[in-house]
């Protein structure tokens, strides 16, 4: 038998084709495993010169960094200052905040303050004024230009003279210095007024012209004493007294009883308002004279003279102290004729009582005479007033 080799060829295509295969990888790898090294080389190289190169730099940076991180602190530092800073001067506004509004409240305190210090200076120097005002009414009135300037006059007598005082002394009493020893104590401020003649009036004038119902008396009481005492009432008002002013016609429709009808008059009052002065106005006159008018001229302005006349037990009725009135009255004409002198004629003491033992400082006071006019006599109540009120 022969030995016959069979040969498989696709079999061995692919085993050639596989030793090809792995011969050109190992070609290939015998050229790239060199370059391979070389890069390692290279890559060692360069990672050693990168690392150098970044040790060089890491400094650098770390002293960025620290600058960085100082940088950094510094500005958390300054932020935190600021912060402070910022506290502190909030702190120190909101003072003085409070300061501008303590100082706002105290310049308004100040302000008020010195508003009210300036009313109070207001006050003060209008208070001031009206006491220079009321020195140079007082300097004017010292020197003020008086004269009697009667033009119908007739002789004026008097036969005492006490402190500068002259009285007329009609009675059988002696009337000396002695009555200064009697105390007076009286309430000057309450004032009882009435007319014992309510009907005498004066000199017809233009604005005062009336309709006469007798020889100078008029049943209207616009023209006659009452309109003195109204105006007398008037002037003390002012000045702070109480007045009752008594009107009734005590000689009207008879004139014989007027004293009687009068002191009842004066008696009912008195029971129930009290008073020390009580002075009863009346109109002088002097028998067939109507033309006398004793008048004085004040400053610039002529007024009616005015005269007390002061009663006593004389004619045998009851009056125990009349000698209190008489003081009253020289006390008051004393004070008139330091200010207005010439103001009063002299006081006319008689031996009737004239109702005068009513009262402590009962009077009768006559203004003016038949001669004046109403202007003159309700002019000269203002002066009276002046000197009731410096009494």
């Amino acid at each position: 038998m022969f030995n016959v080799t069979v040969i498989n060829v696709k079999q061995s295509i692919k085993n050639i084709t596989i030793l090809l295969l792995i011969l050109l990888v190992l070609f290939i790898a015998s050229k790239i495993i060199p370059k391979i090294q070389k890069s390692k080389i290279l890559q060692i190289n360069l990672s050693d010169k990168i690392k150098t190169a970044i040790n060089d730099e890491i400094p650098a940076i770390e002293n960025t960094n620290n600058k960085s991180k100082i940088i950094i602190k510094e500005e958390t530092e300054e932020e935190k200052k600021e912060s402070i800073i910022g506290k502190i001067l909030s702190v120190e506004l909101a003072t003085i905040d409070e300061k501008n509004i303590d100082t706002k409240i105290l310049d308004e305190n100040n302000v008020e303050t010195e508003i009210n210090a300036a009313e109070e200076n207001k006050n003060e120097n209008v208070q001031n004024e009206e006491n220079r005002i009321d020195v140079k009414t007082e300097e004017a009135e010292n020197n003020l230009t008086i004269e009697v300037v009667t033009k119908n006059p007739i002789t004026q007598s008097y036969n005492i003279e006490l402190n500068g005082v002259k009285i007329k002394n009609e009675t059988a009493f002696d009337i000396n210095e002695t009555i200064f020893t009697k105390k007076l104590e009286i309430d000057k401020k309450n004032v009882l007024i009435f007319h014992t003649h309510t009907c005498e009036s004066y000199k017809p004038t233009e604005l005062y012209a009336y309709e006469q119902t007798g020889n100078y008396r008029t049943t209207d009481l616009n023209f006659t004493v009452a309109k003195v005492g109204d105006e007398l009432e008037k002037n003390l008002l002012e000045k702070g007294f109480t007045v009752t002013h008594n009107k009734t016609y005590h000689d009207y429709p008879a004139y014989t009883g007027s004293y009687n009808r009068s002191r009842e008059t004066v008696e009912n009052i008195l029971k129930t308002n009290k008073s020390d002065i009580i002075i009863d106005i009346h109109r002088d006159a002097i028998g067939s004279k109507n033309d006398y008018d004793p008048s004085v001229k004040i400053g610039e302005e002529t007024v009616s003279q005015l005269m007390f006349v002061i009663g006593t037990n004389g004619g045998g009725l009851y009056h125990p102290d009349w000698q209190s009135n008489l003081k009253f009255a020289i006390e008051v004409q004393q004070k008139a004729n330091e200010i207005y002198p010439g103001l009063f004629k002299p006081i006319i003491v008689r031996s009737s009582r004239y109702n005068q033992h009513l009262g402590k400082a009962a009077c009768i006071i006559e203004v003016g005479a038949t001669g004046n006019t109403l202007e003159q006599s309700m002019a000269s109540m203002k002066y009276l007033a002046k000197v009731l009120e410096q009494l």
